[in-house]
Formats: C-alpha cells, sequence, structure tokens
C-alpha cells in the first residue's frame, strides 16, 4: 500500500514548518483585523501587499512581505499545502539555508516581474494593483521539483498521480492562461510565472551552492581581474622606463635583472634574490 510519502505529503521539514505557520498567523490576524477594524485592514493590506507605485518609492519591504498576505481560505490553504507537497523534499535535499535562499529568491523575482509588468501596462496591468500570496514562491518550488524529480511519480493532493515534470508543465501552463485571461486573476498569474522564471534561472545559472557561492565567486572574479590590470599597468610603466633608459644598467647578458648597483658585468648577478 502506498504510505504518506507516496501520495505527496512529505515529512514536515524546519523551514517550510515555519513558513507555513507564519503564514497562517497572518492569516487569521488579518482576517480578525478585517472584522473587526475594516479601515485598519485596508491600510495593512496597501502597507504589506505588493503595491508596485508604493515600492518603486522605497516601500521596498513589500518584495518579501506579500507572500505573507492572502486573501480567502482557499487561498491560504492550497497554497500552504503545495508549500508542503514540493517545499519539504527540496528543503531535505538542499538543507533549510539553501531552500529559504531559493524560496525568497523566488518571492522577490515574481514581485520584480510583477512590477517591470505593471508599468508597461501588459494585460492590463497597472502599477496600483495589489499583488498578494505565496505563489511566486511556490510555482519555482514547482518547477524545481519538475526539473530534479522529473520522472518521479508524485500524487497531487493525495489525488491522482502525474509525473513531476508533466505537472510541472501543467502549472506553469495553466498561470500562462490565466496571466492572458484579464477576467481569471491575469496580475496574480504573472506573479506565478516571475516565480516560475526565476526558479529555472536559479537552478540553471547559478552555481549548485547557490546564490551566495556566486556573489563571493564574482567578487573574487573582480578581484582577481583588478589585480591582473595593476600587474599589466605596472609591466607596462617597467618596458617604458627600460626602454628609456640604458637596459645594461638593469639586465645581464642572459636577460636577467640584476639592478642598477650590481657591479659585475661578466653577466654573474650580485643580487641574492635574483635567479
Amino acid at each position: 500500500m502506498p504510505g504518506l510519502k507516496d501520495f505527496g505529503f512529505p515529512p514536515f521539514t524546519r523551514a517550510v514548518k515555519v513558513l507555513v505557520f507564519v503564514n497562517v498567523a497572518i492569516f487569521i490576524a488579518m482576517f480578525a483585523l478585517q472584522l473587526t477594524a475594516a479601515s485598519l485592514y485596508n491600510q495593512a493590506m496597501v502597507t504589506f501587499a505588493l503595491l508596485p507605485s508604493a515600492v518603486i518609492h522605497g516601500w521596498i519591504w513589500q518584495l518579501i512581505t506579500y507572500s505573507f498576505i492572502h486573501i480567502g481560505p482557499a487561498h491560504i490553504f492550497f497554497n500552504m499545502l503545495t508549500l508542503w507537497m514540493f517545499g519539504a523534499t527540496l528543503e531535505r535535499d538542499w538543507g533549510m539555508a539553501r531552500f529559504n535562499q531559493f524560496y525568497f529568491f523566488c518571492v522577490v523575482g515574481a514581485a520584480l516581474s510583477t512590477i517591470a509588468l505593471s508599468y508597461s501596462h501588459i494585460l492590463g496591468m497597472s502599477p496600483n494593483g495589489l499583488t498578494a500570496g505565496a505563489s511566486g514562491g511556490i510555482y519555482g518550488l514547482i518547477v524545481a521539483f519538475g526539473i530534479l524529480y522529473a520522472e518521479q511519480r508524485v500524487y497531487v493532493y493525495g489525488i491522482f498521480a502525474i509525473k513531476a515534470k508533466w505537472l510541472a508543465v501543467i502549472w506553469v501552463a495553466l498561470a500562462l492562461f490565466g496571466a492572458v485571461d484579464r477576467n481569471n486573476g491575469g496580475v496574480a498569474n504573472v506573479a506565478h510565472l516571475g516565480g516560475a522564471l526565476f526558479g529555472y534561472l536559479y537552478l540553471k545559472a547559478l552555481p549548485k551552492r547557490g546564490l551566495s557561492h556566486a556573489t563571493s565567486e564574482g567578487y573574487y572574479g573582480i578581484r582577481n581581474r583588478f589585480q591582473k590590470w595593476k600587474r599589466r599597468r605596472a609591466a607596462k610603466k617597467f618596458e617604458v622606463f627600460v626602454r628609456e633608459h640604458d637596459r645594461s644598467k638593469y639586465f645581464d647578458q642572459y636577460g636577467n635583472y640584476r639592478g642598477p648597483d650590481s657591479k659585475d658585468d661578466s653577466g654573474k648577478n650580485d643580487d641574492p634574490w635574483v635567479n
């Protein structure tokens, strides 16, 4: 008989558990606020959901906080269930640090995609439209799972089995269809697609050890190129200096540097540090 894992429900891992707990706690707090103080609820939505025009004017925390805001029980239920299904397996293989890095990379990527497209006014999007939900990060997890476990069969919500690669394709296709359908939450689906895109880029374009390793590689690469440039510049200056002076004062007949104070012209260099 298939076990819990076979039905797409792996054990809870630490990062996934924390994300689910925080999302549910915030949803309950927002729901209570909506029932008791509608004006404060509306202000909280404008402050913490993703509002492109606000982010452009410095409200950059929305690039993260929007992913903890959910509209309605069904919204948060299916997002958290999907986060558990796919996120726990990835965290178990990657570790907590890299999992968190990947998840929030996709969350921020989805937000940036939404902001960029909102100012292009494609699909009727506007910089003054709100976006909320964890779907950007979750779509990144779905794409990662589909790539890394392509042939593995999973039970979607414990109902039907499908290979991971086809599941990812179907999910992205549905988001694409929803994005072009203005009557079907087009703005939200753009965030889904942005998360999926950034999830793909993370796996394909960054080193296997993650974003932090890519950043350190970039830093050391720039530093090494700068050092090489300094050495080439110093070598060119020295070449110019030698051409303007008597070469025999600095090099013996074998091409070894002997210094201007060397007294031996027979080819033997008196400088002990020169080979």
